[in-house]
């Protein structure tokens, strides 16, 4: 067997690179050509990779290769390696004032579209500048910004220090929330939270500390919810708001078109309800002046939009 496989933490990477180019040509003999090297070789330098992995990367069907579910995994992992690699080398073959930064951020999959929007939007008016977007579940991005294959993530959840000690919260503001609606509900107007009584609700899902916050104000005034919904989508509540069918509970980030263009006909403020945002880091403070700075114009962003 090859010396760089008698250690077993070693990987090799230059038969990585023959799989990867197997399984992208679907084909040994196309590799090989792509390669330039006998098909005898590389087909030896893929045995010997499937015999370190102890599994089997392809099955051969008639004439064609197809992948292994290990065969995928592996895939999936040096599509990561090799992508990664040709960018550090663009990178440092460019000139500083080509350059690009890449920018690497994560957003938790109910956050709203438009608070995302908001925060990448300066971002690109820098040519410079490269941002990549990844939507997913809380413990999934931070793993990822553990890993350093994100630079922060964007949440309105805050990770316990207790769960993820070398996590940092960094607090980007509040927005006030409020009940909405396509029309307004039928029966004389009430102040909240009389006013939902009997009412078609959206609300966000038990997950969402708007939701518990929610349900303990109407508990306290013994009020028993009428939820037609629960949708841990923020663009699909703003959805349900214009249909006119009942009152979506979201912050005002989330319909603040709408609101502009008189799309919504009903608007209610929740008194000392407010949804919070966070800016998760491996960090205590930012490494990138120019991230601060757009981290502290968002920050200013919030706090206008929560004082309208």
């Amino acid at each position: 067997m090859n010396a760089a496989f008698e250690n077993p933490e070693w990987l090799n990477y230059h038969h990585l690179r023959h799989f990867w180019m197997i399984a992208r040509h679907r084909s040994v003999t196309r590799a090989a050509a792509k390669l330039n090297i006998s098909q005898s070789t590389l087909s030896e330098h893929l045995r010997e990779l499937e015999e370190w992995l102890g599994e089997r990367l392809f099955n051969r069907q008639g004439r064609g290769l197809h992948l292994t579910d290990a065969g995928r995994m592996a895939l999936e992992h040096a599509e990561t390696i090799f992508t990664t690699g040709h960018e550090l080398i663009t990178r440092f073959r460019q000139s500083d004032q080509k350059r690009q930064r890449i920018l690497r951020i994560g957003a938790v999959g109910p956050l709203s579209k438009n608070l995302q929007f908001d925060f990448i939007q300066p971002l690109l008016a820098d040519a410079r500048t490269r941002v990549v977007v990844v939507a997913g579940a809380l413990h999934d991005l931070t793993r990822q910004l553990q890993d350093h294959r994100l630079d922060l993530v964007l949440s309105n959840i805050p990770v316990r220090a207790d769960l993820e000690g070398n996590i940092f919260n960094h607090p980007l503001g509040e927005v006030p929330v409020f009940l909405v609606g396509g029309r307004r509900p039928r029966g004389p107007h009430a102040g909240f939270p009389r006013s939902v009584r009997d009412v078609p609700l959206f609300l966000p899902t038990r997950q969402s500390d708007v939701r518990a916050d929610f349900d303990l104000i109407l508990a306290s005034a013994g009020i028993e919810p009428f939820v037609h919904a629960e949708v841990d989508d923020m663009a699909l509540l703003r959805l349900l708001a214009l249909s006119g069918e009942g009152l979506a509970l979201v912050s005002k980030i989330v319909v603040e078109r709408e609101l502009q263009s008189s799309k919504l006909r009903f608007m209610q403020r929740v008194p000392g309800l407010a949804e919070r945002y966070y800016a998760l880091t491996v960090r205590k403070r930012f490494q990138n002046a120019w991230l601060a700075e757009i981290v502290e114009a968002f920050r200013a962003r919030l706090k206008v939009l929560a004082g309208r």
